[in-house]
């Protein structure tokens, strides 16, 4: 069946006063919500307009090339915000945990290093786009941004923690002060969720 918009898992003000309720009820029922109208309506027709979105970017390069960069704005923002839902909660961040931290202090030393390193990909991202630590199919950790809704799995790559630095994620509470929202998201990071991506990514 066509992508749907699901539910958002826990109450717009659930992340508050990190995100503000406004904002996520903006972010899910609006933003969300037209990459889900708009990639279906690009894939209608066509023999992707069934597969799970995975699927879809994951071959990106057999999409029909007239719609093609309709597909990764939009089937990538389906997927990207699917994600970002996520691996937030209320009552979450700190330090992780686990198989994921092990694998960050392996990868980067320490968590205040990886903590710096994303932030400064999520910070000097110019523009819209996202922040990225992502596991290869080597099982390597990997640590960047991509531009507007770009997915890492159109690499085949695994997200494991994403982060939205479209203005329309943090606007309304931090207006032009992104580094100031990037400090905030780390106490909504569900670290629990995030290893159960790496689990089964493993």
């Amino acid at each position: 069946m066509p992508f749907e918009l699901p539910p958002l898992p826990y109450p717009f003000a659930a992340l508050e006063p990190h995100i503000d309720a406004k904002t996520m009820e903006i972010h899910h029922d609006k933003h969300h919500a037209a990459y889900v109208n708009n990639a279906n309506a690009a894939l209608a027709g066509t023999e992707w307009e069934k597969k799970d979105v995975n699927i879809v970017l994951k071959n990106i390069k057999n999409i029909p090339e007239d719609v093609r960069q309709k597909v990764i704005n939009n089937a990538g923002g389906h997927a990207n915000h699917t994600f970002f839902w996520e691996i937030m909660g209320p009552g979450k961040g700190g330090e992780p945990t686990g198989d994921i931290a092990d694998a960050i202090r392996g990868t980067f030393g320490s968590f205040a290093t990886f903590k710096e390193k994303f932030g400064a990909e999520a910070t000097t991202r110019f523009g819209s786009g996202w922040a990225w630590l992502c596991l290869g199919q080597d099982k390597k950790l990997s640590l960047f941004s991509t531009a507007n809704q770009d997915s890492p799995i159109m690499q085949h790559l695994t997200p494991l923690v994403g982060l939205d630095v479209w203005e329309h994620a943090y606007y309304l509470t931090y207006q032009n002060r992104r580094p100031d929202y990037i400090t905030a998201w780390w106490n909504v990071v569900n670290w629990d969720k995030v290893n159960e991506i790496l689990k089964s990514a493993q």
